[in-house]
């Protein structure tokens, strides 16, 4: 043959010697498309008719390995070979073939190099099967494979979090063979030209598989209760652990599809355009480029503004942290600390990292420590007129081209900007508490905002791992304003005389982390508190006038215990109890379903959701759906509040 064979558009045959190399070349991704697939299915008919070949060798060209299947593909008829059919003819190939892998392999992709021979991959291969995260399982031989190769543990936590995985500790797992020392392809020639192990499946005790799986449910399995893709999932684990020689193909493929076509994983998939579709702003003129962010001062040493300065400090950017006195400095820098040292210890970051982000923090009492900073982040007190204050005070102190943010959660951005001589250069930043961990950042567009200011807050988030959505101005934004709209829905089912466990518990069993007053608690009931003027008007300022001020207090709607963990609380329902009686509302409610509570809670949410797109917050309905899973803890699996408002017939009851 010649010295290079085109296979297709996308795939292309070289022999060297004795080992005939298989190259696709679809760039920028290399995903397995028709073109990818009918391409190496050419490449090993081609090998059975070369004589003298010893092994083939499946590589790709560029910077990324197989990255797994084209999505444009799925719902629709799907051109041979399928990726199954493809595979399982790599898996019995008369002779060795050596999956070379280049940097991330993942889902399909990755399924094809274990149905290789062996594996050889260049020390900074990342390798995954994340379908779970989109409601499917590896449908191509991957779970089986896992399995027999490395145990059912390691299958587990392989094929259940979908996480990206390191060369070094795939090694460890027996997820690949060899690390290449230098230049790949000379390491793959190598290795196939030896005689490449074969390795055979690991046995293990019907007692280990039950342990396996039970310290799962009880671990890292509470966080995918009822979704349907982790169950299909350990029923094949179980099943190739427990029969190493027996093929899963058929099981396999019949899960995938049930899941493919169930509502979960359609709901997970639009999660997953969702946020592709996020960089999509075109309200910004063409060519429009983010100003240059190299250092970053911030207003407010509190929880919120530490926790902002956490999140800049990490991403390796220099922070000025400001406040009105020392000792509210000392415990913002405190807070700092703790924060690094967390990450540390989630292993982040490294220690050296750790004492490097500090040295990059400065303290100061005085603004004008903020003059040559290039973006401020207001984050004091939740009051317009302290807000109008500090920016008149930072406008006349910053920089002519510095940017001024605030982190309000609900204020007017314009009200704002009107306090300062830059209105195109002020927006609102809205981070999630605690804002060096949670992923979510509203950018919030004012009046006047200038195109590259909001592409520089959107850039910003970006760089230091926000999930950025940019929404227009509007009391609340669109998280908040949607949340006092359930807020107030479970105070008037409190005010009723419904439970407010049975409110939460509808909460929780639709899939939320927790219900409306658990939230509360969390937060503080003492947040925006008078406690100068209060008069017992509210339930929560009965709450708070009796020293119940949620989490913190050890008490709120609920009791607390040392460890944090919630109870029903029945001093809180003697105050509600004596608050209804004190208002006239003496009616006794009997129990409601949790259906008709959750019917309840979510039809006001949803009627704010259309106000916020008619009236063009959001540039697309799904932005409210990214906002809502990832800073209030939608379960993913339903897609998001805007999109389960569309499709919510498509789950049956109870799912």
């Amino acid at each position: 043959m010649a010295a290079v064979e085109a296979l297709s558009e996308t795939v292309s045959a070289e022999r060297r010697g004795d080992i005939l190399f298989i190259r696709t070349d679809n760039p920028p991704l290399n995903l397995l498309s028709a073109s990818v697939r009918q391409g190496i299915q050419r490449g090993l008919s081609l090998a059975q008719t070369m004589s003298g070949l010893r092994a083939l060798v499946l590589t790709c060209a560029g910077d990324s390995g197989f990255s797994g299947a084209d999505m444009s593909e799925f719902g629709r008829p799907i051109a041979p070979p399928e990726l199954p059919e493809l595979i399982e003819e790599i898996a019995a190939f008369p002779l060795p073939v050596i999956a070379a892998l280049n940097g991330r392999t993942l889902g399909g992709g990755f399924e094809v190099a274990l149905a290789c021979r062996s594996r050889i991959a260049s020390p900074k291969v990342r390798v995954a099967l994340p379908e779970i995260r989109l409601g499917l399982i590896p449908g191509a031989g991957g779970i089986e494979r896992v399995t027999r190769m490395a145990g059912i543990r390691v299958a587990l936590d392989v094929c259940l979090s979908g996480r990206e995985i390191g060369a070094e500790e795939a090694l460890k797992m027996g997820l690949i063979d060899r690390i290449a020392d230098g230049d790949l392809i000379q390491a793959a020639l190598d290795l196939a030209q030896s005689e490449p192990p074969l390795r055979l499946p690991v046995h293990e005790s019907a007692e280990d598989i039950a342990s396996a799986i039970s310290e799962w449910r009880r671990g890292p399995g509470r966080r995918l209760a009822k979704q349907s893709a982790p169950e299909e999932a350990i029923a094949l684990i179980e099943t190739a652990a427990a029969n190493p020689e027996l093929s899963l193909r058929s099981q396999t493929v019949s899960a995938f599809q049930r899941l493919e076509r169930g509502p979960q994983s359609a709901a997970l998939r639009h999660l997953f355009a969702a946020e592709r579709s996020l960089r999509d702003l075109p309200f910004l003129p063409e060519g429009t480029k983010p100003a240059e962010i190299h250092s970053v001062g911030i207003v407010g040493a509190g929880t919120m503004g530490s926790g902002i300065a956490t999140a800049m400090l990490m991403s390796g950017l220099p922070v000025v942290l400001s406040d009105n006195s020392a000792e509210a400095l000392a415990r913002g820098r405190a807070l700092v600390a703790a924060n690094l040292d967390g990450a540390v210890k989630r292993g982040k970051i490294t220690g050296a990292a750790c004492e490097a982000a500090l040295d990059r923090l400065t303290l100061a009492e005085d603004t004008a420590a903020l003059s040559d900073v290039d973006l401020i982040i207001e984050a004091v007190y939740e009051s317009m007129p302290v807000k109008l204050e500090v920016f008149a005070r930072l406008d006349a102190v910053a920089k002519p081209d510095a940017i001024l943010a605030s982190n309000t959660s609900f204020l007017d951005i314009d009200r704002m900007a009107e306090a300062t001589g830059r209105p195109e250069k002020v927006l609102g930043m809205h981070f999630f508490s605690p804002a060096n961990v949670m992923r979510l950042l509203e950018v919030v567009r004012g009046a006047k905002t200038g195109a590259r200011e909001i592409a520089t807050a959107v850039e910003l988030g970006r760089r230091i791992g926000k999930t950025v959505v940019c929404v227009g101005n509007c009391y609340g934004f669109v998280g908040n304003r949607i949340l006092i709209r359930r807020q107030n829905a479970a105070m008037d089912l409190l005010l009723a005389g419904h439970d407010p466990y049975a409110i939460d518990r509808a909460m929780t069993d639709f899939g939320l982390p927790m219900g409306p007053f658990a939230m509360a608690d969390l937060a503080g009931l003492d947040v925006g508190w008078d406690r100068e003027g209060t008069a017992g008007r509210t339930i929560e300022e009965v709450m708070c006038e009796a020293g119940r001020f949620g989490r913190k207090s050890g008490g709120g709607y609920y009791d607390y215990d040392e460890k944090g963990q919630a109870r029903p609380s029945p001093a809180a329902l003697a105050l509600i109890s004596d608050f209804r009686k004190r208002n006239g509302m003496t009616g006794t409610r009997e129990a409601a379903s949790d259906e008709w509570l959750l019917e309840q809670l979510l039809a006001p949410m949803f009627e704010e959701i259309g106000r916020i797109i008619d009236e063009g917050i959001v540039l697309r309905a799904s932005d409210i759906d990214v906002i809502w899973v990832h800073g209030y803890g939608w379960p993913a699996w339903r897609g998001g509040p805007a999109w389960y408002r569309e499709h919510r017939h498509l789950f049956a009851k109870g799912a």
